[in-house]
């Protein structure tokens, strides 16, 4: 049996320039200098560094399986020393996502998000890095939904015989810290049940049931529960692995046209459209926003990323960037839209969060102030 590869992803935001926009380009270039040394001591096979509007994003590869030490130890390093640029250049929420003065071990309840997938490799192994901002992790329970569990969307659940056998949903109760593992086809209306509350459940990891391994999996974290306060939205990543009892990379993207609506967006408090878009397009513009969401594509060769540049270069390459074409404009157009009228709404719900996902508000002091002036009725 061949040595299964895992696939790390480990995201923060530790400093942006003028408000919740980008990162500075020397606190990027810092995250790489951490991920090349780590990668010449052979702790990691390969990486690559990104970024999704405010969040640097770190894509590594190596043979340590999931919630390696040594691993999650290279995310903390690079996102502190990130850290210490960003507080340099009193940059705005300089070092937020960092809550802990040490690191334990495990860069789950330390702030950065992660998801991670152990598998062995196919022989071609195509393998798309979605990373949102602006939203939580419940923003991909709706396009994943439509992806594993719905026909109209993937033709692979009807046609291709590995697909049809199904898929086992992990949803995790992001409130109560617990998990349950359901089937589909077999339980797809109780999965949907679940998932439409998007408050309380988010999709963890999706399995095939023909024994391919993990299809995709996302970073759960919530940080406004781990801090004890709002410091930042959790700005979610979704690994997926394509093709061959797998949907199609086509029908992992495709799902994106639809005009899909997710929580975050201005101060974690309002409703907006997923806007598809390439990472250079990711800094939000109108309202904080809305939400944006990317998709980087590359090929697993012998547990290193494969993108457009010759075989063998570590660290410095470059992916399929997926919504960078002008077919997204239709979609973009759209979620535009969608979010200007969100806006128009104001205070008002929905376009602002119910009161039960309202990252801050001030309403139990003006409820507290009024008490005494609340009359029964006759």
């Amino acid at each position: 049996m061949a040595e299964k590869v895992t696939i790390s992803v480990i995201k923060a935001d530790v400093g942006s320039v003028c408000g919740h926009t980008r990162p500075h380009p020397s606190m990027i270039e810092k995250c790489k200098e951490v991920l090349a040394d780590r990668a010449k001591q052979g702790i990691i096979e390969d990486y690559y560094v990104t970024r999704v509007g405010d969040d640097i994003n770190l894509f590594m590869t190596h043979y340590r399986g999931d919630n390696n030490k040594e691993v999650h130890q290279i995310g903390w390093d690079a996102f502190t020393e990130a850290t210490k640029l960003a507080k340099a250049m009193h940059l705005y929420g300089a070092g937020q996502d960092i809550l802990t003065d040490a690191f334990s071990g495990n860069i789950k309840g330390a702030g950065p998000g992660s998801a991670e997938m152990t598998f062995e490799e196919r022989p071609a192994e195509p393998v798309i890095f979605f990373m949102a901002d602006k939203t939580e992790p419940s923003a991909y329970s709706l396009p994943l939904a439509r992806i594993f569990l719905d026909p109209f969307t993937t033709t692979g659940l009807v046609i291709d015989k590995k697909a049809k056998m199904g898929f086992d949903v992990e949803i995790h109760d992001v409130i109560k810290n617990k998990k349950v593992v359901m089937s589909s086809p077999e339980e797809t209306l109780s999965i949907l049940s679940l998932l439409g509350d998007t408050s309380t459940y988010a999709i963890k990891r999706i399995t095939s049931r023909a024994g391919i391994g993990p299809a995709a999996v996302v970073s759960t974290d919530k940080l406004n529960l781990t801090a004890g306060k709002y410091i930042g939205k959790d700005d979610p990543v979704c690994v997926c692995r394509a093709q061959s009892g797998l949907p199609s990379v086509g029908e992992y993207t495709q799902v994106f046209m639809n005009t899909m609506l997710a929580a975050g967006w201005m101060r974690g408090s309002h409703y907006g459209a997923l806007y598809p878009c390439s990472p250079e397009e990711s800094t939000p513009a109108y309202f904080d926003g809305p939400p944006r969401i990317c998709a980087l594509g590359f090929q697993l060769c012998n547990g290193h990323l494969q993108g457009l540049e010759a075989p063998g270069i570590i660290g410095d390459k470059q992916p399929v960037d997926f919504f960078a074409g002008a077919e997204w404009d239709y979609a973009r157009r759209n979620a535009i839209k969608a979010s200007r009228f969100m806006r128009s709404q104001g205070p008002f719900m929905p376009s602002i969060l119910g009161p039960e996902e309202m990252e801050y508000t001030s309403r139990p002091e003006v409820l507290k102030e009024l008490t005494s002036r609340f009359e029964n009725l006759d």
